[in-house]
Order: structure tokens, then C-alpha cells, then sequence
């Protein structure tokens, strides 16, 4: 407990308390939890809180032919448009709208349609490689790494695959092996050293979503007081 209030401590002493708009990046590997713990806070939080994954803002491939598109890397930062999620981060901070891309994952192409989000208190974004980018990292107000097993990475990322973007148990096997797993380790887990807090994923989440969720309350609510939050807290 003392390192989670150590953790809150420090983010209410921060600046970015009083700002207008503040940004929570969530990172860690795929399969990890950062999309359920995300779309949690939001829930929880309530519509003071915009949510954006950086999976919509793949580089559009729709110039390469289906074979090259395949073999593009879309685990490494370069297959990320980082410029735009910067621009789109800065905009929404400073009290704009932005229209969000959305990505095909069957034909690895972006579509023509977007999503309008507004500006909010605050502003989750979530992915894998959050931290991994600086431009993007930097921006983060407050940063939440989701630790999880490998293998349970693994077996989720295999069980989303299937079930939402159509890909056989082959195809996903070969690019974890070839470039999930390579990636992870060179650029997301070295992220992890940026984290204000790490969550374990596989134990500590739903106390973890409880209390970050209270503490954010008082960024929408601040006729809440930091020492009243914690106040509820075991020692």
C-alpha cells in the first residue's frame, strides 16, 4: 500500500493537477490488460474521460500490395503514425476536438470513416508502445505499465486474434515468433522503467482500478481532497 501512496502522493504535488486537461498513458505488451483496464477507468470514471488506442493510428498501407502489407513489422514504432497521435494528444489537452482514424486489421489499410472525440478532464490513451516513444511519452501526465506473464499474453492475444480480427492460429503464431515477442523485448519492457506505477495484472488490478479510479475523481470532482481519498485507505 505505502508504494501506491507514494505513487498518489507525488501525482497531487504534481503541476498537472491544475491543469484543464490531463493525459494517462497505459502501456505494456500485447495481451496485457491495458485496453480492460482502460475502458475500466473510463467506466468508471464516467464521461469526463475520452479514450483513445494507439492501434487506430497504424500507418495506412492501402498503397502496398496484400503480399507487402503481410510482411510489414506492425509491432515496431515505425509502423505507428506517432506525428499524428502527437498532434491528436495536443490538441485534446488543449481543449480541441479531433477526428479519430480507424484502422482495417483485415486489410491493413485505414478507412475513409472517423470517430469525433471530444475534449475531457482526461484523456487515456493506451498501447504498447506509449512509452517506448518519447514525443509520446512525454506528453503522459500520469503512466500506468500493465505487467502480465508472457504466456498469458500470449494466450490472449491468440484468443483476440481469432475472435475480432479474423486470423488463423498459424498466421498469429508466426508473428509472435517473429516479431511480437522480439519487439516486446526491445522496446516495451525497457518502457517499463518510464512507469509511475507498474500493475500486475494478474493479481492487483481490480484494487489498483479501485484506487487510481478514487484518486482520479478528485481531478473531475475537487471539491475532493487528496488526504480524503486516501483516507479510505488501509494503512
Amino acid at each position: 500500500m505505502l508504494k501506491f501512496k507514494a505513487f498518489i502522493f507525488a501525482f497531487f504535488l504534481s503541476p498537472a493537477l491544475f491543469a484543464s486537461s490531463i493525459i494517462i498513458g497505459i502501456a505494456g505488451g500485447s495481451g496485457a490488460g491495458k485496453t480492460t483496464l482502460a475502458r475500466k477507468l473510463q467506466s468508471s470514471l464516467g464521461e469526463d474521460v475520452a479514450l483513445i488506442c494507439q492501434d487506430n493510428y497504424y500507418k495506412d498501407l492501402s498503397h502496398l500490395s496484400i503480399e507487402q502489407r503481410a510482411q510489414t513489422n506492425f509491432d515496431a514504432p515505425s509502423s505507428i503514425d506517432f506525428e499524428l497521435l502527437k498532434t491528436h494528444l495536443k490538441a485534446l489537452k488543449t481543449g480541441k476536438s479531433i477526428d479519430l482514424p480507424v484502422y482495417d486489421f483485415v486489410t491493413h489499410s485505414r478507412t475513409k470513416e472517423t470517430v469525433k472525440i471530444d475534449p475531457k478532464k482526461i484523456t487515456i490513451i493506451e498501447g504498447c508502445l506509449v512509452f517506448a516513444v518519447p514525443e509520446i511519452r512525454d506528453i503522459c501526465d500520469m503512466k500506468l505499465f500493465v505487467d502480465a506473464d508472457m504466456d498469458i499474453c500470449l494466450c490472449r492475444r491468440i484468443e483476440r486474434d481469432q475472435k475480432e480480427r479474423g486470423r488463423s492460429f498459424p498466421d498469429i503464431k508466426n508473428q509472435y515468433l517473429k516479431t511480437v515477442r522480439p519487439m516486446f523485448l526491445k522496446h516495451i519492457a525497457p518502457s517499463k522503467a518510464y512507469a509511475d506505477l507498474i500493475i500486475p495484472n494478474e493479481s492487483e488490478n481490480a484494487f489498483v482500478l479501485d484506487f487510481i479510479s478514487g484518486q482520479l475523481s478528485h481531478i473531475i470532482n475537487p471539491s475532493l481532497t487528496c488526504q480524503t481519498c486516501l483516507g479510505n485507505s488501509d494503512a
